[in-house]
């Protein structure tokens, strides 16, 4: 471990042992008592971001103080196996479950009970109880220790009260009723509950792992003038490597020889290549789509730019403030409140001069009326059935955390490519000159671009296999980086490209074709111009096309109260056609990975709470400072796991479904603690007194459940608004 002089300013720290949201807090409480720290815990990712004065504070300090909260602390190690976090649930939810059920069956269906069923009983909660219930009593003696109460101290006591006292009805031959289902029930309940929420933080992690593999494996180094082949890792600042075609830029550099256009979107977001010549930057993890180039790195390893996106998801993580859960904050007081009320009426019952068993049965039904069952059950059912509901219509929910801010969000950041766009060039439009036939103008177009792997030239190629079929090779295929392509097709010497191409082979475009070049240029539209044996034949449109439902989702975006913000890599000529044709006003292009990040953030900081839609690598930044996450299930799986909600789909209509299902599901979770808790407040009072015995403790517990879980499974009606 780095000694105090040695320890950074800003340090991760992985924290073990935490078990809610309170605990995070609880841990970010202590830190930020030492002097000149300010501490981040993240009980998603399970790790505390800590900025400190080494001078004053060492690491020693800060594992010290997780240690006196009562958790466990300790630097990262990478080299440790990527462990499932949901494992430790899944053997005790099994055994709780096997418990569970036989015994919920006997306890309710008399003719089934035979002569030493409760035996039978004490049997079967024992193991669910204490080997399925561990972590909770474990948890909460850890709690205990240190002053606090928490989810888990409700699960421990109200499944050891209902256990504790069948047990000493049972071995003392007692004519009253028997708890050994609600405790093994309640236990195998909350288990499910904590098992599926372990399997939706382990995807939390999984962002900047996909965005580390998105680079190269294997770089071709120039050594005394031959090509080796050798891991990226063995890359040096001033290596000159070769790309070819197809081929990953390994790392960033600069191009020394060879031209070529290189597809950036992965970082930039920007749906054209990038023409590249000696002297050009380029950056690792993009691709090279046509010549061959060797570049000379400038940066590897961490200071790469895609390693850069990488630490801008992980920092965005971490400054996500832990979000306290409605149970965790009241259980505070309402637990040893209980357990307060509990020991006082067992004491005034005998007190009173009434017998043992009368006062320990209504001690018994405070706690067993008290029992969390209805609050263990309020979220996970809610987030079961709504989760449920929302894949059927195509919408993930990463869990109950990224419910909160649903409810509060006043603006909505959209990106172009891929989320309002398709996310490919395709034909758009195709002008052709003075007596020329349009086929005509596609077939030598086509004909000609079927030679070049550029994306505007696939466009073109592909529209005129799909029209006109099969099409001739062409001869004396030429490309000119940055222009065009010439070739001879049937005979004919052809030219596509930049008006300036033409210009070099004394080819003029006609005043008419000029004009519309202009115009659709204004529309964002990429103009390439044909010309045969010297004559204009026309001009071919490619572009990007809009969704054909992205004008109705900003609608119904703004029918939600949502102010729409488009935010491109794109040109702010692209970028405003594509908002006026969706119904966008505020308009920010030209923005680069860190920059979509920080408009996000600036937006917070003005007060708004936004909502950012993606559905590449260049969104993750974004889309995990963003309060919450919308990724478009056809992007890739690094905007996936940086986002809170996937729209498996890739319709932007889905973005209101999801954001109504989500604000739905958490007016549900809030309506289930509600009633849970207001019928703790009810009938405690009447168990005080004895008008409640275990009996009716039991029944009314098991009401207030079943409450829960038919109030939950109302989400199941939800559905999409669309028009007729």
């Amino acid at each position: 471990m780095p000694t105090v002089a040695e320890a950074p300013d800003r340090v991760d720290l992985a924290i073990e042992g935490m078990t809610c949201a309170s605990c995070a807090a609880r841990i970010e409480k202590r830190l930020n008592r030492l002097d000149g720290v300010v501490a981040t815990v993240n009980f998603a990712t399970e790790e505390a971001a800590v900025a400190f004065d080494a001078a004053e504070v060492g690491l020693d300090d800060l594992i010290a103080a997780v240690e006196a909260a009562g958790y466990r602390a300790a630097l990262p190690d990478p080299a440790a196996p990527d462990e499932d976090p949901a494992r430790p649930y899944r053997r005790r939810l099994a055994v709780a479950a096997a418990a569970a059920v036989p015994l919920m069956v006997l306890a309710w269906v008399p003719a089934l009970q035979f002569t030493g069923w409760d035996w039978l009983g004490l049997a079967l909660a024992t193991p669910a109880v204490f080997y399925g219930g561990w972590p909770f009593h474990r948890a909460a003696v850890a709690n205990a220790r240190h002053g606090a109460a928490t989810m888990d101290t409700l699960v421990s006591v109200g499944t050891l009260a209902a256990w504790t006292w069948s047990t000493v009805v049972l071995l003392a031959g007692m004519s009253q009723i028997l708890y050994f289902d609600a405790a093994a029930a309640i236990t195998a309940l909350i288990l499910l509950g904590r098992y599926l929420e372990a399997r939706a933080k382990r995807s939390s992690g999984e962002a900047i792992r996909h965005l580390l593999a998105l680079g190269a494996k294997e770089v071709r180094v120039l050594r005394d003038g031959a090509e080796v082949l050798v891991p990226v890792e063995a890359l040096a600042v001033g290596d000159e490597f070769v790309v070819r075609p197809g081929e990953k830029v390994a790392t960033d550099g600069v191009v020394v020889t060879g031209t070529s256009a290189i597809d950036t979107s992965v970082l930039t977001g920007e749906s054209l290549p990038v023409e590249v010549g000696p002297g050009d930057d380029v950056a690792g993890a993009t691709v090279n789509t046509s010549g061959r180039i060797v570049v000379r790195a400038t940066r590897v390893g961490t200071a790469t730019a895609l390693a850069q996106i990488a630490r801008l998801v992980a920092e965005a993580q971490a400054g996500k403030a832990p979000i306290q859960r409605l149970a965790d904050r009241v259980s505070a007081v309402f637990v040893p409140t209980v357990i307060g009320v509990s020991v006082l009426t067992l004491v005034g019952w005998m007190a009173s001069g009434a017998g043992a068993t009368a006062a320990f049965s209504a001690a018994v039904a405070v706690l067993v009326i008290a029992c969390p069952c209805a609050l263990g059950l309020a979220t996970p059912t809610a987030l079961m059935v709504g989760s449920g509901r929302g894949a059927q219509l195509g919408i993930v929910l990463r869990g109950p955390e990224v419910l909160e801010q649903t409810r509060q969000v006043t603006t909505v950041v959209l990106d172009k490519t891929g989320t309002l766009t398709e996310g490919r060039m395709a034909v758009s439009a195709l002008v052709p000159a003075a007596g020329i036939d349009p086929d005509q103008l596609l077939r030598v177009a086509a004909t000609a671009e079927g030679g070049s792997e550029h994306p505007v030239a696939r466009a073109v190629a592909d529209l005129g296999r799909e029209r006109l079929g099969a099409l001739p090779a062409p001869e004396h295929f030429a490309s000119r980086a940055g222009l065009g392509v010439e070739a001879l097709v049937e005979g004919q010497s052809v030219v596509v490209g930049r008006p300036a191409l033409l210009a070099e082979w004394a080819v003029h475009l006609p005043a008419d074709l000029t004009e519309e070049a202009r115009r659709l240029e204004e529309v964002g539209t990429t103009v390439v111009a044909v010309a045969a044996d010297g004559a204009p034949l026309g001009l071919v449109g490619v572009a990007d096309r809009l969704k054909p439902t992205s004008a109705r989702a900003v609608a119904d975006l703004r029918a939600l109260g949502l102010t729409p913000v488009l935010l491109t890599g794109d040109n702010e000529r692209v970028a405003a056609a594509v908002a006026a044709a969706v119904g966008v006003d505020r308009v920010v292009a030209g923005v680069l990975p860190d920059g979509k990040a920080a408009e996000v953030r600036r937006l917070q900081e003005a007060g708004e709470i936004v909502a950012m839609v993606g559905d590449g690598v260049n969104d993750a930044p974004a889309l995990a400072q963003a309060d919450l996450g919308l990724a478009l299930g056809t992007g890739t799986d690094v905007a996936i796991d940086a986002s809170d909600l996937t729209l498996v789909s890739g319709d932007l209509r889905v973005a209101g479904d999801a954001i109504r299902l989500a604000r739905r599901t958490l007016a549900t979770i809030k309506g289930n603690l509600f009633w849970a808790f207001a019928y703790n407040v009810a009938a405690v009072p009447l168990a005080v007194a004895g008008v409640v015995n275990p009996i009716v403790a039991a029944g009314a517990m098991a009401l207030s459940s079943l409450f829960v879980v038919t109030n939950s499974l109302r989400l199941r009606r939800f559905s999409p608004r669309r028009d007729p």
